[in-house]
This record gives C-alpha cells, structure tokens and sequence, in this order.
C-alpha cells in the first residue's frame, strides 16, 4: 500500500515536470494565469532567449540528476551496515582531474551562447527610426524624433474606467493593469532603437515578448533595440521599484503595417499641430538646394 502511494506521487510529480517542460504556459502578448515559461517570442533576441534557457534547463537537469545518483550510491555502498569496515582512501587524481575538466566545459558551453547573446542584446543595430521613452512618477512619456518630434503620455486605464474605455474603443478582452489611454505604435519588421531614461527615479522600460529590459536612469541615456516579426499589442510593465504606484505603470505597444504606421504618424502629427511630414522635408530640401 505504501509502495502504491509512493509510485502514484512520483507518477503525479513526473506528469507535472513534464507540463512544465513542453508546455509553454502562455499564448498571449501578455502574462496569463499560471503561466510557467515565457511569453511567444516575437523578436529574434527573445528566441534566442528561449533557446539560452532551453539549454540552461537541460544542462541543470542532467546535474541535478547526476549529483542526486551520486547520493543515493553514496548512501547505499558507505553505509556503515553496508561497509562496516571505513575505507581510508584520502585522495584519488583522476577523480579530481576529472571534476575540475568537467565543470570548466560546462562553463564553457554555457558561457559561448551567453555572451553572444549578451553582446546581440546590448549593441543596438543601425536603427529605421527611434523612439525615447521617458518614466515618470507613475506613468511613461513618449516621444518620435524621427517623425517631428511630437510627444505623448501614456497613463494606466484604471479599473473603475476599464469597462467603459473597452466599450467605447470596442475591446472584447481588456488587460486589467496593463491597458493605457496612449499607446506606443511601431511598424513590423522595423529595427527600433529606444533611447531611455526618466524624470525623477529609477524605472525600467521591459516588455517581455520582446527581450527587452533596460532601466531609466535620471540624467542618462540608456539605449535598446528591438525589432518585431510579428504585428500584434504587446504588454509590458514598469521593471525597476519606483514607489507608491510602481505597479500601476504599464506598457503598451501595437505593432502595425508600414502603412498603417504612416497613417498613424500623420494622425499624431496633425493633432500635435505639426505640418506634414512630407512637405517639411521638401522645406528642409529647399533651405539646403539654397545654402549650396
């Protein structure tokens, strides 16, 4: 009766690892209840985060298991019952050559990915266009100096408003905590370079189906990239503790056509009273055709 509970719980505990292991917990832009992996990636930074992490588990895994059989023989064969007379081996050198070769390839096979991808995360590609987000006590600032400079504040859609902002923009299934009445609009297959930084304390600009995660630092500016292979709306949140209200400031990025972005570009800039785009560069032309 005993040896049938104790196969029915490793039975149930296999059954669980093995969800956690081939599942991937999540189908959305966003977290979702009892999410164990990572959010679909949607950049290549975050599939190759996906792929570290693969690999990371796998070479845990094996040594877990490896030391957890080294206990268990230990337990077995150096039993005082088992070995009533103690061996008084003091040394043995290929037993320590070997664990000091072993764990070095180890670190080795880990460190080669790990710097790669560090290195692909952290220096930003020749960028099609820039954003700078800008955090604040409690929101995030936005700004498009590629595309005249017009600026907006994106502020959390708090809970009391979320019903009715849902209603009147026709969203079938609002993100509680995670929708903003701005929001930050990109165009897909486009490397973006994201100038960051704040206005009073320390933030962090994260959105994880990207990879990305950069803090806000006052008086710097820190850089990231990322470049989106699919169109969608991507949640991010606030990653760095800022205060009071440091859970209330959300991160909202849709990702469009080019033309679609166009159309968006010229809608801000005209709300923002600027003239079109188009016609400033031709404006611009003019003054350097003149100067030569």
């Amino acid at each position: 009766m005993r040896l049938q509970k104790i196969l029915s719980a490793v039975s149930a505990l296999c059954a669980g690892v093995f969800c956690w292991l081939f599942t991937t917990g999540a189908n959305a832009s966003s977290a979702v209840p009892w999410q164990k992996g990572f959010q679909p990636a949607v950049t290549t930074v975050m599939e190759d985060i996906h792929k570290f992490h693969d690999l990371l588990l796998v070479i845990i895994t094996v040594i877990t298991i490896f030391v957890l059989g080294l206990l268990v023989y230990t337990m077995v064969r150096f039993s005082a019952k088992a070995n009533p007379v103690p061996s008084k081996t003091t040394h043995h050198a290929m037993l320590e050559v070997v664990w000091t070769i072993v764990p070095v390839i180890i670190l080795v096979v880990i460190a080669v990915p790990s710097f790669k991808l560090l290195y692909k995360a952290d220096v930003v590609p020749k960028a099609d266009m820039t954003i700078k987000a800008i955090g604040n006590q409690w929101n995030w600032g936005y700004e498009y100096p590629d595309h005249g400079n017009f600026s907006f504040i994106a502020n959390l859609i708090k809970d009391e408003e979320l019903q009715k902002w849902a209603q009147d923009n026709k969203v079938a299934d609002p993100k509680r905590l995670l929708e903003t009445d701005e929001v930050v609009v990109v165009p897909v297959n486009t490397t973006v370079r994201v100038q960051v930084t704040s206005n009073d304390v320390l933030h962090a600009w994260a959105v994880p189906a990207f990879g990305v995660k950069i803090d806000a630092v006052p008086g710097r500016l820190n850089e990231t990239w990322f470049n989106v292979n699919k169109e969608g709306t991507y949640y991010g949140q606030c990653s760095e503790l800022c205060g009071r209200d440091h859970g209330f400031m959300p991160i909202k990025v849709q990702v469009v056509s080019k033309a679609a972005f166009a159309k968006w570009v010229t809608a801000q800039r005209k709300a923002a009273g600027l003239e079109p785009l188009k016609q400033k560069r031709r404006d611009v032309a003019k003054l350097n055709n003149s100067a030569r």
